[in-house]
């Protein structure tokens, strides 16, 4: 960067005069090419002054053109960034990475863009692009100089060393990909299901992690009918938290015992039996399911136990086996002195026993009554900060990275652990890039399987060809990603990333 100046800024294309000034003393920056953030020479102004100044200055400028500047005009939409591209001062990568960036709204979110910037990303695919073209090469050789020359060798046997390659470079690529995958999850923000039965106290919690009034509270069954969704930052992470509808038994004649007697509810209208679809169809969507119950007066009102509605249970626990990310709430320990006790003796126990694979971190007791006091607020008597504190802890665990284990007959030995850290950042339309090359790395493996099965009959059926095309579409899929492919598939890469 060359000395910043302050000068004098005037109407162009006119005598300068004391009316023809625009800014009489604007800060003025010349960044020499190829040094810039767009490899081109680039002037920056500092104008004083309020929106007409600015005005003024921008309306000016179109007006300065010369032989040697040419036609100056406004950016389009990822401009720089484009011009940045071609100038090698970005890649494709790292331009996703900016675009993430400037969205994040959360830690997590700038943490993962930041991963991006590096531009370990776009090494990691060109390592793996010309690892695929080597290997296309060797085969290559038997197609171009199997006739010409004598191979003491069959071609099958010639391509195992490569098919081993392959098998462990797919490994090393599907870890990549299900860590993307992962990676989604921070930026996109993690969906959380609140599932329980009426008047548990779903909404109620829902208010205290939110910090608001966000849902209606109510003793009446029936209250939350369809699905209420809130953006809310927990501790960095970008969650989605819905309170649906409380899901109960839909028989019109059901009579339910809850709080200190035995009353008839109003039997589940067609709205809410809609509701309560609804409600199970998003829970088994979601990527943390929090599994609400709570602690209710006997009939005489004398003792408390544990509501737990079977209706429930079986929509968690069917959760649970397939995603292992439910966690319990129990709700109104207030109610109870020795609430810590039973929570650990009887009510964690009973809720492992009914929900499988839960495991007693995963249970949690809070209080969601609304006057709390500021010391008990600060000493998290109502369980709330334990609770947040935990969903982070299982956010992490989702999360965190994947690391290469054995693939077949060959272990992968894992790389630095930085690598697969970046990886977290690769976005949507790298992760489906990542499952076209996949795709054909099975086909490939699948061609030499097959011919390595035929050994003992012919040693001559590999389609070395079919096999080299295969390789060769695998690498241009990683190209692609960067940037580096064919022509077209390139400008129809940067269509899609710069028009964001």
């Amino acid at each position: 960067m060359s000395r910043p100046a302050v000068r004098t800024l005037h109407e162009p294309s006119v005598p300068p005069t004391a009316d023809t000034i625009l800014d009489s003393a604007a800060l003025v920056l010349y960044f020499p090419a190829p040094n810039t953030v767009t490899g081109e020479e680039v002037l920056e102004l500092h104008v004083h002054g309020g929106s007409a100044t600015i005005k003024a200055v921008l309306a000016a400028i179109p007006r300065c053109t010369t032989s040697a500047t040419g036609r100056i005009h406004y950016a389009e939409p990822g401009e720089f960034t484009r011009r940045a591209f071609f100038h090698n001062r970005l890649d494709v990568t790292q331009i996703e990475a900016l675009g993430d960036s400037l969205a994040a709204e959360t830690e997590q979110q700038r943490r993962l863009s930041v991963r991006g910037t590096s531009g370990a990303l776009a090494r990691q695919y060109e390592a793996w692009r010309h690892q695929l073209l080597q290997a296309r090469g060797e085969l290559e050789a038997l197609i171009d100089f199997s006739e010409d020359q004598h191979f003491d060798e069959t071609p099958t046997s010639l391509t195992s060393s490569v098919a081993m390659q392959v098998q462990a470079l797919a490994a090393q690529i599907e870890t990549f990909r299900a860590n993307a995958m992962r990676g989604e999850l921070r930026r996109n923000g993690l969906s959380i299901s609140l599932l329980g039965a009426p008047n548990v106290g779903k909404s109620s919690l829902l208010n205290r992690i939110v910090g608001r009034e966000a849902a209606i509270v109510s003793t009446e069954a029936g209250t939350t009918r369809d699905v209420i969704e809130i953006g809310v930052d927990i501790d960095g992470w970008y969650c989605r938290l819905a309170d649906m509808a409380g899901i109960r038994r839909t028989l019109a004649k059901d009579r339910i015992e809850e709080l200190a007697g035995s009353r008839e509810i109003a039997p589940v209208g067609l709205v809410e039996h809609e509701g309560i679809q609804r409600a199970k169809e998003r829970a088994a969507e979601s990527d943390v399911v929090i599994l609400m119950c709570s602690v209710e007066p006997d009939l005489d009102g004398q003792a408390f136990h544990l509501r737990v509605d079977a209706d429930v249970l079986e929509a968690a626990a069917k959760i649970n086996r397939r995603t292992g990310n439910v966690v319990a709430v129990v709700n109104k320990l207030d109610r109870v002195d020795d609430a810590s006790t039973r929570m650990s003796k009887e009510w964690a126990p009973a809720l492992m026993a009914s929900v499988a694979h839960l495991s007693r971190k995963s249970i949690f007791g809070v209080s969601c009554k609304a006057n709390v006091g500021p010391s008990e607020a600060r000493a998290d008597a109502r369980g709330i900060q334990t609770l947040l504190a935990g969903l982070v802890e299982k956010f992490q665990e989702m999360t965190d990275p994947l690391l290469p284990t054995a693939s077949g007959d060959q272990a992968v030995v894992p790389t630095d652990r930085s690598m697969w850290e970046a990886s977290l950042g690769a976005t949507e339309r790298q992760r489906l890039l990542l499952d076209e090359c996949l795709a054909h790395l099975q086909t490939f493996s699948t061609i030499t399987r097959a011919s390595s099965d035929q050994l003992g009959h012919s040693n001559d059926d590999l389609d070395v060809v079919v096999a080299a095309e295969s390789l060769r579409a695998a690498a241009s899929s990683l190209g692609k990603i960067t940037g580096k492919g064919e022509a077209g598939d390139v400008e129809a890469v940067l269509g899609v990333v710069f028009e964001k």
